[in-house]
């Protein structure tokens, strides 16, 4: 019982540092994690856009669900798109660059459907 008690108590003890490691790397939470020594001008690229993305997503919520989600769903659906402009830029494989192109059009697409929806409901 006493070991259970010691490895119960040091993972207790590591959690706080854990969870600090786990920050510090981000996710979907809006923060890019720290650059490196090594990003290359499509990883500084990347990052730009998917910080732009974040940024352009933080809306001032309306209470409306439909509305909200459509003003948040605008500057992520161009968050994709300017990821795959910087494929388009930097990728070699020819599936990577066809996605590229598929995600451009139909994002724009929806962009178009989604502003003017937003507009009809005098929420643009």
């Amino acid at each position: 019982m006493k070991i259970h008690s010691i490895a119960l108590a040091a993972l207790l003890a590591a959690l706080p540092s854990l969870a600090l490691a786990q920050g510090a790397h981000g996710g979907h939470s809006g923060h890019s994690a720290p650059a490196q020594a090594a990003d290359t001008p499509a990883t500084q690229a990347y990052r730009q856009a998917n910080d732009k993305m974040h940024r352009d997503m933080a809306i001032t919520f309306s209470g409306d669900a439909d509305i909200d989600f459509v003003r948040g769903m605008i500057p992520h659906h161009q968050g994709a798109i300017d990821m795959a402009k910087v494929a388009l830029q930097y990728a070699k494989d020819e599936q990577v660059r066809k996605w590229a192109t598929d995600v451009i059009r139909e994002q724009e697409r929806e962009i178009a459907e989604m502003q003017a929806w937003l507009k009809k409901r005098g929420a643009l």
